[in-house]
C-alpha cells in the first residue's frame, strides 16, 4: 500500500486563499505531498498557473474546483441549504459548457458584490468595489471584503467582519445566485469529473436528515463524500467513512487550506494534524473514472 499523502482541497489567491499558485506548490513540496488538488471557487486559473511549477517540483497536480449550490427542500424560492461541491477532473481541465457556466458564476458574483457595497455604504462604511476587487484576482469574494474592512478599521478581524457585516446572519449579507445542487452535480458529471460533497458537517443537520439529503445527492449523480476535512474530528471522520461505504460513495479529503484567512489550517494536515489523506484515494478516483459511465453509482 502506498502511504504517501495528498491534499485534495486547497485554495490559492485566484479565489479566496492568500498564496499564489506557485507558492502553494512550493509549500506542497516542502510538506512532502505526493499530489495536490487546487479547488478554487468558480475558477480554474489557480490550477492553470500551477501546472508548470508542479511539474518542476514533481508534484502530481489534480485539476479541481469548488462550486457553490443550493439544495432546496421545497420548490425553488423555498427553504434550502447552501451546499459546496468539489469537482475533480483527473484528465485535465474541462471545456465548453462547463467553462461557460464558470463565467456566468463570476458575473453573478460581481453583481452580488455591487449589491453588498451598496448595503455597506448605506451603513456609512466608506468602501468601493474597486478597492475590494484590487485585493482579488480572478475572483473577488467576501474574504476580500473582510480584508478591506479590517484594513480600514471597520472590523478587528476576519471573523469580526463576517459576524458584523458580511456573514450569512449579518444585516448587510447578500446571497448570490447559485445553481441547484442537482444542476452542479450534473455539470461536473457532464464535464467528465467526479462530484464530491465538501465538508458535510456544514450541513448542520441531524444524522438522519444528513443521510437523507446525501442519499438524495447520490441519486442526482454524486460520486464521492469528503470524509477527511479540517472541521471533522476523529469521530466525525469515522462516521463519514462508514456513511461513504454504506452509500457506495468514494471517500475524498483535504485540509481546505487557505493560508492567512485560515491560519490554523495547515496544508496536508489540517488543524493539529487531524487529517491524513493517503494517495490510495487518488488511485480509487482514477479507477472510478475508468469505469463505463453507466456503471458509476
Amino acid at each position: 500500500m502506498d502511504l504517501s499523502l495528498v491534499d485534495l482541497h486547497s485554495h490559492t489567491h485566484e479565489s479566496d486563499g492568500s498564496l499564489a499558485p506557485e507558492e502553494l506548490i512550493a509549500l506542497a513540496k516542502n510538506t512532502g505531498l505526493r499530489a495536490l488538488a487546487i479547488t478554487d471557487h468558480d475558477t480554474l486559473e489557480g490550477y492553470l498557473k500551477a501546472r508548470q511549477p508542479a511539474t518542476d517540483a514533481g508534484i502530481e497536480l489534480i485539476c479541481a474546483i469548488e462550486l457553490n449550490s443550493r439544495l432546496y427542500f421545497a420548490p425553488p424560492g423555498g427553504d434550502y441549504r447552501s451546499v459546496h461541491l468539489l469537482g475533480y477532473f483527473l484528465a485535465g481541465p474541462p471545456s465548453g459548457p462547463f467553462t461557460a457556466r464558470l463565467q456566468k458564476a463570476l458575473e453573478d458574483r460581481r453583481t452580488r458584490n455591487g449589491q453588498l457595497i451598496n448595503r455597506l455604504r448605506g451603513l456609512g462604511i466608506d468602501i468601493t468595489l474597486e478597492e475590494v476587487e484590487n485585493r482579488g484576482r480572478t475572483l473577488t469574494g467576501r474574504p476580500h471584503f473582510a480584508r478591506v474592512l479590517v484594513e480600514k478599521g471597520y472590523a478587528s478581524s476576519f471573523d469580526d467582519a463576517f459576524t458584523r457585516y458580511i456573514g450569512e446572519t449579518a444585516p448587510t449579507f447578500v446571497e448570490r445566485e447559485s445553481q441547484t445542487t442537482e444542476q452542479a452535480i450534473q455539470s461536473i458529471r457532464d464535464a467528465g469529473g467526479i462530484p464530491s460533497l465538501a465538508h458535510p458537517i456544514r450541513l448542520s443537520m441531524t444524522r438522519d436528515g444528513e443521510r437523507a439529503v446525501i442519499l438524495r445527492m447520490k441519486e442526482a449523480g454524486l460520486l464521492a463524500l469528503e470524509v477527511f476535512h479540517s472541521e471533522h474530528n476523529a469521530d466525525e471522520q469515522a462516521y463519514y467513512s462508514r456513511l461513504a461505504k454504506d452509500l457506495d460513495l468514494l471517500p475524498t479529503g483535504g485540509s481546505d487550506f487557505h493560508g492567512a484567512p485560515k491560519p490554523n489550517v495547515k496544508l496536508g494536515s489540517g488543524i493539529n494534524n487531524n487529517i491524513r489523506v493517503p494517495y490510495t484515494i487518488v488511485e480509487q478516483m482514477r479507477k472510478l473514472l475508468q469505469q463505463p459511465t453507466e456503471h458509476r453509482a
